[in-house]
């Protein structure tokens, strides 16, 4: 249990000790300073600890806001101040000189808990100081001060406060307006019940798996109650995060669950409709598995350019500010958010074309919008980076050669090409790239299935891998590189699985894509989550992009169609039992031993 050591003489009528206890901390009083450190040593170091001046006033959301947010290890408010296990040793520290000075770091200040958080400052310790907004939170020096402090407390609703911040601060438009005036009300529906962020998660995943269900059937009644129910998984998908905000609930595992859950409910919707479709006779695998393609791309997109300039210096570029001015005229930031087709208007897109139409009539909307939506964004991120002068750190060019998944071939290759790369002009990196993996797919679509040419690419594909990441990842449009090696791994699998022609086919590289595609959000998740790339020897056994673009390739020469189905099979169950084993194992380990807890405030396209 947490414990909050109150500072200072109690003030007749004061309600911070219960307000406390009621979250959930251990309340000791303390008369002064040296009393103060004398409690703080006796508290376990791996438990949370606040020091708050007995003379607080303000809203429990404020005290909730300074002293339960799990993702900070420092934190204060007015009159409060908390320190995670991780800081118990600075916050310590900063006690002890406070007790020792007789509080010389900020001799103004008469509350001990706000003279610690100035010692804190002073050391550079990075407190984190939540916005409150609204909120009150004071320490009044005289009882003139205490009424009107009190007077400010009953002029603002806590708790309207609280439920209009748990909703995301960007959101898309079908969220924002038709989810999230409601949705709230169910998350605090959930923590009065005791419920948490991460059951609310799985209710989500198992009701759009039963949506996948229903879709299957390929019937009318079918298609409309997996309409009904993807929208019910994608209120419930909303209610997690805003139960998560509403309780302060966050952890490294919630995170990654919404995460990998959210892909997991939409491609198995994409599987739920083609075999509804197959059982009405339309083959549609091939678009639920383009459809898959185009969307983990258009992640790759996000995720690489981000990595690739959230930390870079002079990230400043003409069209950015045009973006930026763009923001402050209302309809056009509405317009653009829902332009780039975000999980929102997705889903409900979805959702409402299954019920009224056909999966194929589903699958073709989806994928033009998609596929306007991912030209729209990606070239708005070219133009951005060719504006710039951003000079990217190592931190980007590491992720970004995280991202590009390279296997032990290219790796290898790129050790041999370093000093041929380096004499390269900036443009060639993305541009070897694209044109390796261009050829690859190519030749895999318009060359019959068994056919030496889709090998012979695949090899020059090595090449061309090795060659792109031979040198670090710092060039203007390099965030390009592991979204193009993306599309080329899958969209071979794709077309090799069109042109085997054999029934099972595109089911089976369906599962292969999904499995790998798991792999590579599992990594943007971990680099995300500042816990580095996954082992070097996942990606060793799972091959790396160039290495089972080759196996595949291989395979379809050497197998027959048939025998190319259950190889394409056999890869996906291997690729997904080891990357789900290890991924599982990870995250679990770490949600067990404290790592900082994450939280998105974004929605994710």
């Amino acid at each position: 249990m947490p414990t909050a050591i109150l500072t200072g003489q109690p003030v007749p009528g004061s309600s911070i000790e219960s307000e406390l206890r009621s979250l959930g901390f251990d309340v000791h009083l303390a008369a002064g300073a040296a009393e103060t450190e004398t409690l703080l040593a006796r508290v376990p170091g791996e438990e949370r600890v606040a020091v708050v001046d007995a003379r607080f006033v303000g809203h429990p959301h404020a005290l909730r806001l300074g002293l339960t947010d799990p993702r900070f290890p420092l934190a204060a408010i007015p009159g409060a101040v908390t320190a995670q296990p991780a800081a118990r040793q600075t916050l310590t520290r900063a006690m002890a000189r406070e007790n020792s000075t007789g509080g010389g770091t900020a001799v103004d200040v008469d509350s001990l808990a706000d003279r610690i958080t100035a010692a804190l400052d002073a050391d550079g310790a990075g407190v984190h100081r939540p916005e409150l907004g609204s909120l009150v939170a004071a320490v009044p020096a005289d009882p003139q001060a205490r009424n009107e402090a009190r007077q400010a407390v009953a002029a603002v609703d806590d708790e309207a406060v609280r439920l209009k911040s748990t909703v995301k601060a960007r959101d898309g438009f079908v969220t924002t307006h038709f989810i999230s005036p409601y949705s709230r009300y169910i998350a605090r529906w959930c923590a009065r019940r005791g419920l948490t962020p991460n059951q609310v998660t799985t209710a989500s995943l198992i009701t759009a798996l039963i949506a996948a269900g229903c879709a299957a059937t390929g019937t009318r009644g079918g298609f409309v109650a997996a309409g009904v129910l993807l929208i019910a998984s994608f209120v419930l998908d909303c209610t997690d995060g805003q139960l998560a905000r509403y309780s302060l609930q966050y952890s490294t595992l919630g995170a990654w669950l919404d995460a990998t859950f959210d892909r997991a409910k939409e491609y198995a919707y994409y599987a739920g409709l083609a075999l509804g479709a197959a059982r009405g006779g339309d083959d549609v695998w091939a678009l639920a598995l383009g459809a898959m393609v185009l969307q983990t791309c258009r992640h790759v997109v996000d995720f690489s350019f981000n990595e690739a300039n959230h930390d870079a210096s002079a990230n400043t570029s003409p069209t950015a500010a045009l973006s930026d001015k763009l923001d402050s005229v209302g309809w056009t930031v509405w317009l653009r958010r829902m332009i780039v087709l975000p999980i929102g208007e997705r889903w409900a897109m979805i959702a409402v074309l299954t019920a009224l139409t056909t999966p194929r009539i589903t699958f073709y909307a989806l994928l033009i919008g998609c596929a306007f939506a991912a030209t729209y964004t990606t070239a708005g991120r070219v133009l951005r980076s060719l504006t710039r002068k951003a000079t990217r750190t190592d931190r980007a060019a590491k992720a970004l050669a995280d991202l590009a998944d390279s296997g032990p071939l290219a790796e290898a290759g790129a050790k041999g090409l370093r000093t041929a790369a380096r004499r390269l002009p900036g443009f060639a990196t993305p541009a070897v790239a694209l044109l390796g993996g261009a050829a690859v797919v190519a030749t895999a679509a318009l060359t019959d299935f068994g056919g030496p040419w889709p090998l012979v690419a695949a090899l020059g594909y090595v090449l061309t891998s090795a060659l792109a990441v031979a040198r670090p990842l710092k060039g203007a449009l390099d965030w390009l590189v592991p979204p193009f090696f993306r599309a080329a791994e899958y969209l071979t699998v794709l077309f090799l699985a069109a042109k085997a022609d054999v029934n099972g086919a595109l089911p089976a590289a369906f599962g292969l894509v999904a499995a790998v595609a798991y792999h590579h959000y599992d990594t943007v998740y971990r680099i995300r989550g500042d816990a580095g790339a996954p082992p070097q020897w996942l990606v060793r056994t799972v091959g790396g992009h160039e290495g089972r673009t080759l196996v595949i390739t291989l395979l379809a020469v050497l197998l027959t169609a048939a025998q190319f189905k259950v190889a394409l099979t056999v890869l996906a169950v291997v690729v997904a039992l080891v990357v789900l084993v290890e991924s599982i194992r990870f995250w679990v380990a770490a949600h067990q031993v404290g790592a900082p807890a994450v939280h998105d405030e974004g929605e994710p396209a």
